[in-house]
Order: C-alpha cells, then sequence, then structure tokens
C-alpha cells in the first residue's frame, strides 16, 4: 500500500485555458497518399466536471501534454456524458484518408491512450470497448478512483487494450475500483492496481469546491495528489515520441 504525504498543489489554471482548445499536431502534413494519424491520448473529466475546468487534473495533464507536443499527437479532453463526441473524433482522426470508412490499415496502426477519473473511468473502458467492436487497439487505459456508471463494467479491461493501469483509494462515501483485470491475459498487461492512502496524510485540494472536500474527501484528494497525476503522466509520456523541446517537459508538483 502506498502512502501519500505533503501538500496538494495547482498547476497555472492560464496555460490550461491557453492549451484547452489547441490541437496543434493532430494530423501531420500529407505526405503520399495520406497524412499519417496522429497519436491520440483521451480523457475523461469525472462527475459533473466541465472539460475545462482547469483547477483538474485531467485538465491540466492535457494541456501540459499539448504544450509539450507541438506536432504527432492529438491531446483532448471530453465530459464523462460526452463519450459519443469522443468516439467520434478518434473515427474522425484515423481517417487520414478522408474515405468516410477506416481501412484495416488505419485501424492497424491507430495508437490511443485513454485516461479517466472517476466516472471518467468508467468511461475509458466504455470507450475501449466501442473500439474493440470495430477492431481498433488502444496502447493504453489508465483508471483513477474509478466508479462504474450504471450498466457500465470498470473492472474488466477488453482484449484490444494492450496495457492498462488502475489507481484508487479505498476511503470514503466514493472509493475506486480496486481491482481491474484483462479479459484476455494473454492480450492486455494489467501494470498494476495501485492504492494509495489519505488517512493519515490529507491534502488540502485548494479550488476544490468546499462540499467535494467535506462529503468526497478522500476521492477527492486523489484528484488532486500530484503524486499520482505526474505517475499517470509519466506512462502516457512512455507511449508518445521524444520531445523535442526540453523546456516543456513536464513540471513535476511544486
Amino acid at each position: 500500500m502506498l502512502t501519500i504525504a505533503g501538500p496538494a498543489t495547482r498547476h497555472d489554471a492560464k496555460a490550461v485555458h491557453q492549451n484547452l482548445s489547441s490541437n496543434g499536431g493532430e494530423r501531420a502534413k500529407t505526405s503520399g497518399k495520406h497524412a499519417k494519424a496522429p497519436t491520440i491520448v483521451i480523457g475523461f473529466v469525472g462527475g459533473f466536471v466541465r472539460r475545462d475546468n482547469a483547477i483538474h487534473s485531467p485538465v491540466q495533464i492535457a494541456a501540459r501534454l499539448r504544450s509539450a507536443y507541438l506536432s504527432g499527437v492529438h491531446v483532448e479532453v471530453f465530459e464523462n456524458h460526452h463519450r459519443q463526441d469522443a468516439y467520434r473524433k478518434i473515427l474522425e482522426l484515423l481517417d487520414t484518408a478522408h474515405m468516410g470508412k477506416l481501412s484495416a490499415a488505419e485501424k492497424r496502426d491507430a495508437r490511443i491512450i485513454i485516461y479517466g477519473m472517476s466516472w471518467g473511468g468508467s468511461e475509458t473502458l466504455a470507450l475501449a470497448r466501442e473500439l474493440e467492436a470495430q477492431e481498433i487497439p488502444v496502447l493504453l487505459t489508465i483508471q483513477v478512483d474509478s466508479i462504474a456508471k450504471p450498466s457500465e463494467n470498470d473492472e474488466v479491461v477488453p482484449a484490444n487494450v494492450a496495457e492498462a493501469a488502475n489507481f484508487y483509494q479505498a476511503n470514503g462515501l466514493l472509493h475506486g475500483r480496486p481491482q481491474i483485470r484483462a479479459a484476455d491475459r494473454t492480450r492486455t498487461r494489467i501494470l498494476g492496481n495501485f492504492r494509495y492512502d489519505y488517512k493519515a496524510n490529507s491534502l488540502r485540494c485548494e479550488g476544490y469546491p468546499w462540499y467535494d472536500r467535506v462529503f468526497t474527501k478522500y476521492h477527492t484528494e486523489i484528484e488532486c495528489d500530484p503524486a499520482v497525476w505526474n505517475r499517470l503522466e509519466g506512462l502516457i509520456r512512455a507511449k508518445l515520441p521524444p520531445v523535442q523541446d526540453k523546456n516543456a517537459l513536464s513540471g513535476n508538483a511544486e
């Protein structure tokens, strides 16, 4: 069990808003028959959080990745009740030949990463399953204190996912899925089910609504814990091309 100490920190909200709508690098310039699809990183916020709410870690992660990867990577955050928008965006980005239908090669060459917090963790696997139905592979899924939505399964990782990780805490009114498992262990590697404990070492979570800090205290603390999100960011970056501008590398929490 991991025990995390230290105060929570807030990243530069201004930078988040400046980067939110930036789609730099979502498509390479046409070369040969058609362009190469970017690596696609999709994030889902939890609860009823807006996709541009810069207080929340899923939004901050996306902003940092956009700043670091100016080409070849498309990063976008969605509200967890807009999964179909994320699905359509992925199909659009993969359709580099602009034929309105994906070829076998376009599906095979897809490089997709999906992460989500709370209900967003549930939508992470739901989106992966939709892609599985289309025979589209997923490089990595990451769930943070995943809370299953009604009629959704946030435990079993579909076989089109190469690697999956789960971060959770086990206390309070809302606590995440303690274990994920592979539908097919020969095709999916579970990187780990990583438990964090905030009872002994509470985080302040500045900027979060008071009712979140009171009624869903521990669920909120894992969302504002820089140790969790820096680790998540590291897993994502390991699947992305090298950063050309060293000044754009992730700044760890102060």
